[in-house]
Order: C-alpha cells, then structure tokens, then sequence
C-alpha cells in the first residue's frame, strides 16, 4: 500500500514523520507537500470552493505541524492528518453556521455564487451528468459534502475505506452506511437539479420553487426534494443516471495554489529552524511564533501556514473510537467519561431507588463524581495481604467485596487494575445504609479484564442497595458487569467498552428499582456476532430506570430490553452507530410490556432506531428522535402510542412500519408540517466528552432551529 501521491510506501512515509520530528527540514518539506493536494482536495470540495478554502487548508497544514509530536503511530499519518482536515471542516462550518445565527455578516458556505460546483463547471468545461453531479453537489447539507469529500478521494484511489472510517470516528460497517446515505441524497439531488432544468417546469415544482432565490439551504432542499421525490413528473427526471462512482474521475483534481506549495515549503524550513534553536522541536515552533519571535522564517510560518500567533484551533475532543487504547492515555478525571457521543442534558426526574447522600450532594452541585474517602480502598499496587487502609490498600475487588459491610465504601484509585478472576458482589446493603464502589474523586479506576478465563463476567453483582460510579470496564471476553435479581442499585457514571458480549447487563427475575444513570456503553460485541452496549432483560421487576446514557458502536442493540417482562423506563438517552438503537422487549418470550420512553433520540444506526421485536405491549414513545436509521420506528406488532416524536432522513427503510393497532398523533409523519429543520445535523458536540459530574454536555444536534444550546435535544415533534 502506497502513501497518497509520493510513490513512498507507508513504511517511507513513517520514516519520514521521525526524521521531520528531528529537525530535517527536506523531510517535513516532503511530507507536508506529498499531502497537501490530498488535503486540499477534501477542504475544496466539502467548502465547495468558498473563498476561505485556502485559509483553512493553511489552518490544517498548521495544525499537523503543531500536532506531529503527539503522533504515535507515524505510519498511519495519512488517516491522521485526513482526520485533522476533517475536523477542521467540522469546526469551520460551525463557526460560519453560528455567526449566520447571530446576525454576523459571513459568506454562507453554500452561496451559489461562489459555489464549488460552479466554478468545477467553468474550469473543467463539463457537460451532461458530470456538470449535474458537481452542481448536486451544493444542495448536500454540511454533513453529506465532508462525507462526499472523502468519498471522492477514496473512489480515485488516494483512500483507503480505514482511512474513510478514521476520519469519521466510526467502524467500517457504519461508514458503508453513511456512504450508501449520502449517495442516496446525492442521487436525489441530481434529480433536482435536472428537473429544475426543465422549460417549462412541471406546475407542482413551479409552485414550490415559488420564491426561491437560488440557495440551497434546508427549507428549500426539504421543499423541492419532498415534491421531486412524491412528482412521477419529476422523478422520471431521475432515470438513466450514470453511476457517481463512473462520473468521478472525469471531475478530476482541484489544482493547488502556487502559493500554497510555495508556503509549505518555507512552513517546513521555518519549523526546523526554530526547531533547532528551541527545545521541544516543532512545539519549539509554536512557542516561538505565538510569542511574536522576531525570527523571519517564524514569520513566514505564521503568515503561510495560517498565523501561529492566532489560536484558530478549537478541536473538539476526539472520538473515543480514533483515541488511543485507555492504557496509553494520560491520566484524567474519572467523571471525564470517554469522549464517547452522547445526545441530550439528562432529565432531572429522581431515580427509583435512592443514591447515597454524598451522590446526591455531587449531583445538586454538579461536582465531579467520586468519593474522597473510604472505608476500604483498592489500588492498583496495592495487595490483598493488606489491611484494605488508605497506606495498605487490597490489589483485586473481589478481595474488597469479601470483607465489605453495609454503609461502607469502597474507594478505587486511579490506574489499571487487571484482575486474574471475576469479582463477586455478593453483600447486600441496606435502604438506610447502602454499600457504595466508586472512583476516588479526580481519579480514574479501569478494569481491563483481557487477561480472564474466556466466558468469564468481569464482575458479577448479586446485592441490593448498592451504589456503583466512576468506572471503566473494558476486554472482557464475555460480559463486563451482569446485575442478577439486583434490587435498588444506582448505576452512574460508567464506561464500559470493547468486550465480548455486553457492557452492563441487569437480568433474571427480582430485578427491581435499579437507576442506571449518565454512563456510556460503546464497541461491545463487534463483528457478526454482535454485542449489546446496555441491557435489561430475560427477567422481570418494576421500577427500573435508565437515564442520559449513551449507547454507541455495539455490535447489535445499543439499549435491549428484549424478554424482560415488567416496563423499564429510558429517558434523554442517546443510542447510535449500533446494529439496532432501542430494542423494545419480545424476544425469546413475546411478552406484552409497556415500556416507555421520553427525549431519547437514535441516529445512524444501521438496522432499526425504535425496535419493538415482537412485544404486542402499549409502548408509550414521547418526544424520541430516530434521524438517519435504516428505519425509524420499526413497531409492526405493539400497541403502541406515539406523540410528538419525529422521523427523519431514514435509509434503505421507511421512517414509520407501525401495527394497525397503535396510536400516532402529533408525529412528524403525521402530517404536522412535514420534516423539522435542525440546528444542526453535526452531531459531534453531542459526541463530546462528559462534564465533570458525568451528565451529557450541552449540545444543539437535532434541536429545532433557534433552540438555545443546552435545551432538551428532541423536541422535534411537539406541538404548540
């Protein structure tokens, strides 16, 4: 495998990043050149040739200067500079989108007269269905144009699929997804374009496009696809389309500035200049120039690479899935949960079964969770043999749950435990004194469980009046944490990933009054198999809740109650990027349940985002959000009642299947305005890292337009 335009092998390319980290200006010259058209080319087609395309592939340029010291897989530096590009965009449209909100005068992105497609037309003289495809193009929104960015260099061969699924945070599978959705919209709006090409247009296109001025904003992409897509008029406009894949490599290149070679160039000579005359290398650099150094190479850099004395960089965090391993990560606050998506600020309601005094404290204060004292602490060096004290602290939690008594904590330091074998919760508590296992505050505790017997569970609970916070669970071979017959146990503040079968797990009968609150389930069961980030089921028990949790990049559900007999209640809760989002009881035993669910919202996941599974029960969904499933709602056998919740933007299904026997009212496919009009459709603020005290951060993704940030995420299909 070549790296992108130099004829190097990957293997080159790495030997390349260690020698610019060392100074060799010829070197970081050839590395940042060789990746410049690459770069270039994603910025230019998913700004669509704004005239800010060459600042902003300078800002990107910048940034991998600054950041290639943190690199730490040089032979991936293609998929990491493609990911900085990316985010770069991300953030870029961000800023336009919130200055446009405020009255601030910028240029729109999608201007059509400085529109990429546009001048693709002039410049390349294209015709026919190449001079569609690129003016299609501009009607994409935010999301679908950085997606066909991409898309583009990997079917001209200079991506790879991985490289793709990098950039994008998300595995293979759900990047095919994305992919095959984007072409989709893609297709529609070629359709578009040529029947509003059409003299004299059909009557019912004439009367929507009635006061358009040539954007090509939401309200008129949703207006004039809606008709074109409900039109046979109009839609036949759509037949005999050649293939994108065929019509691509005749769009060719976007040519690359002189200049910007030219400033790459003196970047790379300015960068091991200061390099050598400062330590920390290219950090050196940005030291140097921030602080106005009166060196002519820093002011080249700063002039040519996008001005270092400006912080133009607001990365959001990273995504958990392009992050390191959690071993390799620095040290943080165990409340700082991964940078794992989450959807909406969770609802207030009370939990069902009663936290401990100290976690209602943190929550009413929004302080970081964790304890800062205990009755038995663990460490990871400290031993068994100990006395289990603050100085003599116990190695495994196995040993801490054998000696722990009710009203007790167990307080879990910072580091990586790896256990030998599971741990047993097997002390139960009591309503007046509950057993509490949390992180200590500011630190973070991680159970990597890879090193257990395979179809070992990491941890197994079969106590009441528990309060479990602030830990990581990851690598179990089979489950990270199963609750049996648990009765009155707050979840909070959890992160567990990356094992066999599921994150956390409450089942059997006498399952009663759990609170799983503010936690992340993520990349459980991958492969064909199929894994399951958060589940409730094969049991029964009343009063059990979960809320603002997210469930992301499992393998199959992302939220399962299939087979649990007794309704849970899931509020403000975010399920994504998995097989199925909610999964809604039936299973192996077709009960009748009435779960119910509020706020939540699914998106991008590949099957089903509301999924009944067979439950005949009257679900009751208020207010939930499916955007860009396979299927929206998926409730062919419940009695289902749905009120104000909204279906948008579904894939290869429909939005809706729903039994003859439920009741719809106040939906979006109800006919109660058609489609909302979002904020935003740029989910990664809701991708973010937790807050401090575990609740999901503040986010606008799927509000409607005008919501202030931090409001509720779905209130999509309320009525006035």
């Amino acid at each position: 495998m070549t790296d992108s335009g130099t004829g190097r092998a990957v293997h080159d390319t790495a030997v390349l990043v260690g020698e610019a980290r060392r100074g060799d200006p010829r070197a970081m010259e050839e590395l940042l050149a060789s990746h410049l058209p690459l770069v270039y080319g994603i910025v230019g087609r998913a700004l669509n040739g704004h005239a800010d395309v060459d600042d902003l592939v300078q800002e990107v340029m910048l940034r991998i200067v600054r950041a290639l010291p943190s690199l730490r897989e040089p032979d991936r530096f293609r998929s990491w500079a493609v990911a900085i590009a990316y985010r770069e965009i991300q953030q870029y449209q961000r800023r336009t989108a919130r200055d446009r909100n405020h009255g601030h005068q910028v240029d729109d992105v999608a201007d059509p007269l400085t529109d990429f497609a546009e001048r693709t037309v002039a410049e390349l003289e294209l015709t026919g269905q190449r001079r569609d495809l690129a003016r299609a193009a501009r009607w994409l929104d935010a999301d679908d144009r950085r997606l066909l960015a991409l898309w583009w260099e990997e079917e001209a061969g200079r991506l790879g699929r991985a490289d793709v699924a990098r950039a994008l945070g998300v595995n293979a599978r759900h990047t095919a997804v994305r992919v095959r959705r984007m072409k989709m919209r893609l297709e529609e709006a070629r359709t578009v374009v040529r029947a509003l090409a059409v003299a004299p247009r059909c009557p019912g296109l004439a009367d929507a496009a009635e006061g358009w001025d040539g954007g090509t904003g939401a309200l008129w992409r949703k207006r004039l696809t809606r008709h074109v897509r409900n039109c046979p008029q109009c839609g036949a406009q759509g037949t005999g389309l050649v293939p994108p894949e065929k019509l691509l490599p005749g769009l060719g290149l976007i040519p690359v500035p002189g200049g910007l070679v030219d400033g790459v160039r003196h970047a790379a000579e300015a960068a091991s200049l200061l390099g050598q005359t400062a330590t920390g290398g290219i950090r050196g650099v940005l030291h140097h120039a921030t602080a106005r150094s009166v060196t002519t190479s820093a002011a080249v850099l700063a002039v040519v690479v996008g001005g270092l004395t400006y912080p133009v960089w607001h990365s959001p965090a990273p995504s958990p899935r392009a992050a390191p391993p959690a071993a390799s990560r620095p040290a943080q606050s165990a409340a700082t949960v991964p940078a794992r998506p989450s959807r909406t600020p969770s609802a207030s309601a009370s939990p069902s079964a009663s936290p401990s005094p100290e976690v209602v404290t943190a929550r009413r204060a929004g302080a970081a969770i964790g304890v800062t004292g205990g009755d038995i602490y663990l460490a990871p060096d400290g031993s068994d043999d100990g006395d289990g004290s603050r100085a003599r602290p116990f190695a495994t939690l196995g040993k801490a749950a054998s000696v722990v008594r009710p009203g007790q904590t167990i307080a879990m330091r910072g580091g990586t435990y790896r256990p030998a074998e599971g741990a047993s919760l097997t002390t139960d508590g009591t309503a007046g004194r509950r057993i509490t296992l949390s992180n200590y505050r500011g630190e973070r505790p991680v159970i990597d469980a890879s090193g257990l017997p395979g179809g070992t569970w990491a941890v197994t609970q079969e106590a009441d009046h528990w309060t479990v916070q602030g830990l990581e669970i990851r690598g179990s071979a089979s489950h990270a944490y199963v609750c049996r017959s648990c009765r009155s146990t707050v979840f909070r503040g959890l992160s567990l990933h990356d094992n066999a079968e599921s994150g956390l797990t409450l089942r059997d009968a006498g399952t009663e009054n759990n609170t799983v609150l503010d936690s992340d389930f993520y990349a459980n069961g991958p492969g064909e198999a199929g894994g399951v980030g958060l589940a409730v089921k094969f049991g029964s028990g009343a009063g059990n809740t979960v809320r603002g949790c997210r469930a992301f990049d499992n393998g199959a559900d992302g939220i399962d109650l299939g087979g649990f007999t007794s309704p849970v209640t899931v509020s403000g809760s975010w399920s994504y990027r998995n097989g199925n989002g909610f999964t809604l009881g039936g299973g192996r035993t077709s009960a009748s349940v009435a779960h119910v669910l509020t706020d939540d919202a699914a998106w991008d996941n590949a099957g089903l985002g509301f999924n009944d599974e067979g439950n005949p029960g009257a679900i009751r969904l208020t207010r939930n959000t499916s955007y860009r499933n396979g299927t929206g709602f998926y409730l062919a056998t419940a009695a289902a009642v749905l009120t104000s919740n909204a279906a948008v933007d579904s894939g290869d299904g429909p939005d809706t299947v729903l039994a003859e026997s439920s009741r719809s009212e106040g939906n979006t496919w109800d006919g109660g305005g058609g489609a909302p009009v979002f904020t935003t459709t740029d989910p990664s603020t809701a991708e973010a890292p937790r807050a401090a005290d575990a609740t999901l951060p503040r986010t606008t993704f799927l509000t409607p337009s005008g919501t202030a940030p931090g409001a509720r995420m779905t209130p999509v299909g309320e009525t006035s």
